[in-house]
């Protein structure tokens, strides 16, 4: 009893330690992104193209953004409702927002979805239900945008060569990590007992080489993770037509926050690029950095920015769209997550 109530507390210690330093590491990282990116730039003039954006325009692109979240709630509902879950459609929405906020501060965004799981659990939805809807997204959307990024590469080759040169490399291995990790949760899913010794060998083989200590709840967690998308399984092969629904929609949901960077452009009135172009290029920064091991892939996202979208932003209007564009789809975001994460602190407070 005392042994099971002091490994409790030791794990909430290392869990403590664990988010304070991810915080800190976030705040490094976010400081540094931003002294690289206001650094050495012209504020006035700044100032002033930001006066030419259109309100219109921006209105849309806070519209996009929080739809873009948002979308992800709406999916979470949908499936959760088809196995009898106890959250309603603003309770989802709000867990997309919550799962934004903790995958926007950790890195290769791995806290989201437990964060997910947990508030979840707490509304009274089960761990196995809930558990299978996450993963069911989760790996929807991964699949999404590796098909966008195999299709921008089969059809749009050498225009994405042209405008993202030096970067053209990171954008393939942006999306071999994004392909590798779908394909991986695929062999979870498809081929459990192998892919569970595969796992078990690999941490048997890091404990005897002193990289990792040896941990039962390490164990427990690869159980689940496994046993998780076993379920998962079942739920994709008995709502086939939900999983297409969901698939389109994530279609919708990804070129959602792709299109707020030409919503911006020509918020700018400029002129030049056509819709497709832009949009494509947003989706080919997306796609580089998106398995990166940066909290919200901060700093390599702008520089990626500047390089790719110079020949778009023209006339000085360069880093006023960074600003604007990175600003409403991630920061303006984390600010609503954290909103919500509060706002719910209080509702659990309020009704005991």
């Amino acid at each position: 009893m005392d042994v099971s109530v002091n490994q409790r507390s030791k794990i909430k210690m290392h869990e403590g330690r664990k988010r304070v330093l991810e915080g800190a590491f976030f705040l490094a990282v976010m400081g540094l992104s931003f002294y690289t990116i206001f650094h050495g730039q012209d504020m006035g003039q700044v100032r002033s193209a930001l006066g030419r954006l259109s309100p219109a325009a921006l209105c849309l692109a806070v519209v996009t953004a929080l739809f873009f979240v948002s979308a992800e709630g709406i999916m979470i509902w949908y499936l959760l409702r088809s196995m009898n879950g106890k959250s309603g459609l603003l309770k989802c929405i709000s867990y997309s927002f919550i799962g934004f906020f903790y995958s926007g501060i950790t890195p290769s965004a791995t806290g989201g979805q437990p964060m997910q799981l947990y508030y979840m659990c707490k509304d009274k939805n089960g761990l196995s239900e809930s558990s299978v809807v996450l993963m069911t997204v989760a790996l929807i959307y991964k699949f999404v945008l590796v098909l966008i990024g195999i299709a921008m590469l089969v059809f749009w080759h050498e225009p994405l060569k042209l405008y993202l040169r030096e970067y053209f490399l990171l954008f393939l291995l942006g999306l071999a990590l994004n392909l590798t990790l779908v394909l991986i949760l695929l062999a979870v899913m498809f081929a459990p007992g192998w892919i569970k010794g595969v796992i078990v060998k690999a941490e048997k083989l890091l404990v005897r080489m002193h990289i990792l200590k040896g941990s039962a709840l390490r164990q427990e967690r690869i159980e689940k993770f496994v046993g998780g998308y076993q379920e998962s399984v079942h739920f994709l092969a008995t709502h086939k037509g939900k999983v297409v629904n969901v698939c389109l929609f994530t279609l919708l949901q990804r070129c959602s926050v792709f299109v707020l960077t030409w919503i911006i452009y020509s918020g700018f009135s400029l002129e030049g690029s056509d819709v497709m172009t832009v949009t494509l290029l947003q989706a080919s920064v997306y796609i580089a950095v998106d398995m990166l091991p940066v909290p919200g892939a901060q700093g390599i996202t702008e520089l990626m920015y500047r390089s790719v979208f110079g020949v778009i932003f023209a006339g000085g209007y360069l880093m006023p769209s960074l600003y604007v564009t990175r600003g409403i789809s991630f920061y303006f975001l984390l600010i609503v997550g954290i909103v919500v994460i509060f706002g719910n602190y209080l509702y659990r407070r309020c009704t005991g």
